[in-house]
């Protein structure tokens, strides 16, 4: 190959080089007036370079760096031009603290908005405790919501002292939630860690979650979801539930939770339905291999929930079957450790106990049953009560 042959293709190639990177833009929010002083408002700035990032018609990044920055409220909306979208923050975004503007469902909301990639190290700081047992809202709102999404990645993000749901997923597929760390104290009210609902095919690995509620709660509508390698603590355990309170037929399905450790939680596994109900199913659920550490609950179902206490005679009309629980080890803090209270309407079907080891610092260990069906198998202790 002669020397000018050479010459066109180093040349080709460095054009496609150029183009390529052409299509790759950064957005700093510093560009739009943001400041990382910790007491400006810098929604406008955030939301404007937002809209720069889903108008490039290639790869483009919006970029919050190191620094402290007030954020009153911002949406992030698509669709946007292209995929390729990527919101880093290095830096710590903080919550209102005035109730007069945070008074909202939300406080941070990405929706309609596929194959966004979220990440950067950086911290969501929803300043929870102006709000926990002083607020006058109707709600308290969600940290990070997630609306109508597709194909997402969340990874290495913090969330601390939400005010109320630290990230609420709502009406997507395929989101990939990876090395998420999530506060907030025990004592703080309704601070579920991550709440999946009407959704499909969400993935959460590798995570620790410790808050007031529930680490991960999935309701009406969640399927195909996978959780693995997830620390919880403390907190509420991570529930399927509450099933059939306001619409008919709510169906979560294809559950499947391996690998997790519970330390100090007041449930571990749980799967709750409301006494007075509508008719529901939760099916095809799985717990594997799971550590438990001084758990109240380590396993239950109660399909008597009713918080009110005025409809605790009424059966539950969603049907729980085919859940199995295999290889579920540790300590209970409490005597009884298996709790299945299922429905006389709708009991427990295709209930499995395989290889069942958890020990209480007292007398043994028991297990309660009301109307659950199914299959002991191999280690069980305490005895399993199934019929």
């Amino acid at each position: 190959m002669t020397s000018k042959s050479y010459f066109k293709i180093a040349f080709i190639l460095g054009l496609i080089f150029v183009c390529t990177n052409a299509q790759e833009k950064v957005f700093n929010v510093h560009s739009y007036g943001a400041k990382a002083d910790g007491r400006t408002d810098n929604s406008k700035a955030f939301l404007n370079g937002w809209r720069d990032v889903c108008k490039w018609n290639g790869k483009a990044t919006l970029l919050i760096p190191l620094g402290e920055y007030v954020v009153n409220g911002a949406v992030f909306k698509g669709p946007c031009n292209g995929w390729d979208k990527t919101f880093e923050m290095r830096g710590v975004i903080k919550a209102p603290i005035d109730p007069k503007v945070f008074c909202n469902e939300y406080w941070i909301l990405f929706k309609y908005i596929d194959g966004l990639k979220i990440k950067g190290h950086g911290t969501f700081d929803g300043q929870g405790a102006c709000a926990w047992g002083k607020h006058q809202c109707a709600t308290l709102p969600y940290t990070v919501g997630f609306y109508f999404m597709n194909n997402f990645i969340v990874h290495d993000i913090h969330s601390i002292n939400s005010k109320g749901v630290h990230m609420n997923i709502f009406s997507c597929s395929y989101g990939y939630f990876r090395h998420i760390k999530i506060s907030a104290p025990d004592e703080s009210p309704n601070t579920d860690g991550i709440r999946i609902g009407n959704s499909n095919n969400i993935r959460i690995v590798d995570s620790n979650i410790g808050t007031g509620d529930d680490c991960i709660a999935m309701v009406a509508g969640s399927q195909s979801i996978n959780i693995t390698r997830v620390t919880c603590g403390p907190g509420h355990g991570i529930s399927i539930g509450s099933l059939g309170k306001l619409t008919k037929n709510d169906v979560v399905k294809d559950i499947h939770i391996k690998n997790c450790t519970f330390i100090n939680t007041q449930n571990g596994v749980r799967l709750k339905t409301w006494a007075l109900s509508m008719n529901g199913m939760a099916t095809n659920i799985a717990f594997e291999d799971i550590i438990m550490i001084k758990s109240s609950n380590p396993i239950i179902i109660d399909q008597q929930y009713c918080p009110s206490g005025n409809c605790k005679k009424q059966g539950s009309l969603v049907q729980v079957k085919d859940v199995t629980y295999k290889n579920i080890r540790g300590s209970s803090s409490s005597k009884v450790a298996v709790i299945l209270k299922c429905s006389a309407s709708r009991p427990c079907k295709g209930i499995i106990f395989k290889d069942i080891d958890l020990v209480y610092n007292g007398p043994a260990t028991s297990s309660y049953c009301e109307h659950a069906i199914g299959k002991a198998i191999g280690i069980q202790l305490p005895p399993s009560c199934l019929i």
